[in-house]
């Protein structure tokens, strides 16, 4: 089941610029606002979800054929999955690229090779975004690495919540 918000004109633009201020997409930033009160373990909740909310929506851009808008929430999934781990594990809100990077590395470290793979097509998404570049088979594999890292954080949040 999807369900869909739409806000124009001046509050529209209102939380674009808000989101763009702090680096985060809408997507980021309402997670943020709408989970504020939320303790991390919680929070760290709604971040996964929308991460996997926003791989769904990725694949609705891809049946359209709208490659930037696929590519950037492959992009936004990654960083939601990413803060929600440090949410999770350590109650702590990444505000930067440079610190989800950092945090990335974290998640290497735990996890493994496979989630600097997965960050990295995440990052190329991002990319392209802005440049237009990517063809379908990159937003495909990147697609599935990101997937991979969503879906392997959601199993361990979910798991570790519920014990």
């Amino acid at each position: 089941m999807s369900n869909t918000v739409v806000i124009r004109g001046r509050l529209a633009r209102l939380v674009k610029e808000k989101a763009e201020k702090l680096g985060f997409s809408v997507d980021e930033y309402v997670v943020e606002l709408l989970s504020q009160g939320l303790d991390p373990k919680d929070r760290a909740l709604e971040y996964i979800g929308a991460a996997k909310d926003l791989l769904n929506e990725a694949q609705e851009e891809l049946r359209k054929d709208n490659i930037r808008q696929a590519a950037e929430k492959i992009w936004g999934a990654a960083a939601l999955a990413v803060k929600a781990y440090a949410y999770w594990r350590d109650g702590r809100r990444l505000s930067s690229h440079g610190e989800l990077w950092e945090y990335k590395r974290k998640l290497e470290d735990l996890f493994g090779e496979w989630v600097s793979d997965s960050w990295n097509a995440a990052n190329t998404m991002h990319i392209c975004f802005y440049e237009g570049w990517c063809a379908d088979k990159d937003i495909s594999t990147a697609y599935k690495r990101v997937e991979k890292l969503v879906n392997e954080l959601d199993i361990l949040l979910r798991k570790k919540s519920s014990s």
